[in-house]
């Protein structure tokens, strides 16, 4: 499989690290459109991604901010790759413009970080799975759920044999017992992740009813790593998402990935109570 490249979210990394890196350096909008020779609006839309950011654009940008030069380099190389296609537009049709972004930024990432609490998180799920998890959903109609379930198997990336995700996942174990689509799907979904668990790319977790009190009671987060951009944490709910971009934030969220790692059951042990599970399901 190709790299999933995707021009809204590359615009959406590099107008989030022009405007940080700007606000660092403590310049205005006014500073750098003199820089440019353009107006502070065009300013405003190469940051907020809706105008492209040609690669010499951005690397007067960084160089008036002071950005290292290996910054540079590596923002404007970023931006060199913004014209090219958007690999889930046979899907634009049923993801919602909120989604859209995230599915772009997905496709770019190094690595991903999950923390499931109700169920598990798309790039784990089986056909059967994501299907039983639209029948009567007040946000998918039944006209769309097959291409919105395509779309889904579409993103997964955890088995690419090219251009794998690595992916780490901590999962609640009442997922295990939330038996979506009856037994016989979730026995063949349990089965799946052990799957999944044997890859060299995969980590997966799960973290005890036992331990009752932990820093994940906030509910469900990802992170997502990049080769050529910051990191950044993604939160989603029913009508739309969160994301941290700051990275402060992120660091807090780094913090809370790596404490959940910590007292969630070890690989081994998490296979051996997902086993248990599908021995209960027969």
């Amino acid at each position: 499989m190709t790299v999933r490249n995707d021009p809204s979210a590359l615009r959406w990394l590099i107008g989030h690290e022009l405007r940080r890196t700007r606000l660092y350096a403590q310049r205005t909008q006014a500073d750098a459109a003199k820089t440019l020779d353009c107006t502070p609006a065009k300013i405003n839309y190469l940051e907020i991604g809706r105008n492209q950011q040609h690669p010499d654009e951005v690397t007067a940008l960084m160089r008036l901010y002071g950005a290292d030069v290996a910054d540079v380099d590596r923002l404007a190389s970023l931006a060199a790759r913004a014209d090219q296609g958007t690999w889930w537009a046979p899907f634009s049709d049923v993801l919602p413009n909120w989604f859209k972004t995230f599915v772009g930024l997905e496709g770019l990432a190094r690595a991903m970080f999950t923390y499931d609490v109700m169920v598990l998180e798309g790039q784990l799920q089986t056909k059967a799975y994501a299907t039983a998890l639209l029948e009567d959903n007040l946000r998918v109609s039944r006209a769309e759920a097959g291409q919105v379930v395509r779309a889904r198997m579409a993103r997964q990336r955890v088995t690419d044999e090219i251009n794998p995700l690595q992916y780490h996942t901590v999962i609640e174990e009442g997922v295990l017992h939330r038996t979506v689509g009856g037994p016989d799907v979730m026995r063949a979904q349990l089965a799946h992740l052990l799957k999944l668990a044997e890859r060299d790319n995969v980590t997966l977790q799960v973290i005890p009813t036992a331990v009752a009190v932990h820093d994940g009671l906030a509910g469900s987060f990802l992170l997502l790593d990049f080769a050529e951009a910051r990191s950044i944490g993604y939160i989603e709910y029913p009508h739309g998402a969160v994301y941290i971009q700051e990275q402060d934030q992120v660091e807090v969220y780094n913090l809370v990935a790596e404490r959940l790692s910590a007292q969630a059951l070890s690989d081994a042990d998490s296979a051996d109570v997902i086993r248990a599970r599908i021995v209960a399901l027969s």
